[in-house]
């Protein structure tokens, strides 16, 4: 548990939330994974959800906490390791990280091991044989794996025959995971055509945005220097309305109100730094892009090229405004690739216009 003050701006608009004093809702998901974890046959856990939902936050406050929300918590030891940041592009790196985070939990090992502290130690065998020897003991190793998608980008070094071997591990009771990831492992298994049915072995918890009263709580979120909340009414008003019930734009635009309010910033100028800092996907950018031009080709300069023939007195609907437009757009494209030459192009507007070639 994080002691001392809380830190000034306590809106965490980027990365995930590591005080657990700043933790807002999510108690169902905790709840279904302390209670799964406590039962005669603990069921592993897919926490699924879309980038910046709080998958990360909840997997690390679970950590944090994990011991408030069992009983008897000596029976049970529980670590958290983020497999995009860990060194676990090889199998043996994976099994070196894991026993890293396990020595770091327990102050000596409570179970004979062949040099457990030598990476050249650590393979499959030796990581089941510490598994099954932790369950002799009646102790449960619980796994929080954040990012498990990393693991996907090294097929040869994590293939079906490692899955096989951490759902021999689940089966036996002798490991619980908890994994996040941004889809199901069903769908990842389907897509990277692994036959292992570990795939299909976890509850799968998929997450969503907050409720109203969890964002509402966000909200008023407190400083170290003051009892009360960080921002006034009107601004937490403000924040609910940029960042609705999304857990990552409700910190962001808190983060930027307070930073107005520190700084005697308008409130205009908060908008303008939330509205930046908004994280879109490269792909979704260029999606942008793309649907920008084509909107300006095909819809508003045929829009404007058919209004003309309103401004002169020719009546048309707007539909077929639209259609003079694009005909002249598509025209106009061909005169520069050759196709047509300027004059036919001419012949056409007049026709549509009803205008005399003798005019």
């Amino acid at each position: 548990m994080t002691s001392g003050a809380l830190p000034a701006n306590p809106f965490v608009a980027a990365g995930m939330i590591e005080d657990p004093r700043l933790f807002v809702g999510r108690k169902d998901e905790l709840h279904a994974i302390a209670s799964r974890m406590q039962g005669v046959q603990p069921t592993s856990i897919n926490i699924v959800g879309d980038k910046r939902i709080g998958k990360s936050s909840l997997l690390y406050h679970f950590f944090l906490t994990w011991e408030q929300r069992v009983q008897e918590p000596s029976r049970y030891i529980v670590i958290y390791l983020s497999l995009r940041k860990a060194n676990c592009q090889t199998e043996t790196g994976f099994y070196q990280e894991v026993a890293n985070c396990w020595r770091s939990r327990v102050s000596k090992w409570q179970f004979p091991l062949n040099n457990p502290l030598n990476p050249r130690s650590w393979n499959r065998q030796t990581f089941s044989e510490a598994i099954r020897q932790w369950k002799q003991q009646q102790v449960l190793p619980v796994v929080c794996f954040d990012d498990f998608e990393s693991l996907f980008d090294y097929p040869q070094e994590f293939n079906d025959g490692f899955y096989d071997n951490l759902r021999s591990l689940i089966e036996d009771n002798a490991l619980m995971l908890v994994v996040a990831s941004r889809k199901s492992l069903k769908v990842y298994g389907g897509e990277y055509r692994f036959v292992s049915s570990f795939f299909n072995i976890a509850h799968c918890i998929s997450l969503a945005e907050l409720t109203t009263d969890e964002a509402i709580q966000l909200t008023r979120l407190p400083t170290g220097s003051t009892h009360g909340a960080a921002l006034s009414p009107d601004e937490q008003n403000y924040v609910q309305q940029w960042g609705q019930r999304h857990p990552y734009k409700l910190q962001l635009a808190g983060s930027c109100l307070w930073e107005a309010r520190q700084t005697g910033k308008p409130i205009k100028w908060a908008k303008q730094q939330f509205d930046q800092q908004i994280d879109v996907p490269p792909s979704e950018k260029q999606q942008w892009k793309w649907r920008s031009w084509l909107y300006f080709i095909f819809v508003a300069v045929p829009k404007r090229l058919g209004n003309f023939t309103k401004l002169i007195g020719v009546t048309v609907d707007d539909v077929s405004s639209w259609i003079i437009g694009t005909a002249i757009v598509v025209m106009f494209v061909l005169v520069l690739m050759r196709v047509l030459d300027w004059s036919q192009v001419w012949d056409f507007v007049r026709d549509q216009l009803g205008i005399s070639s003798d005019e």
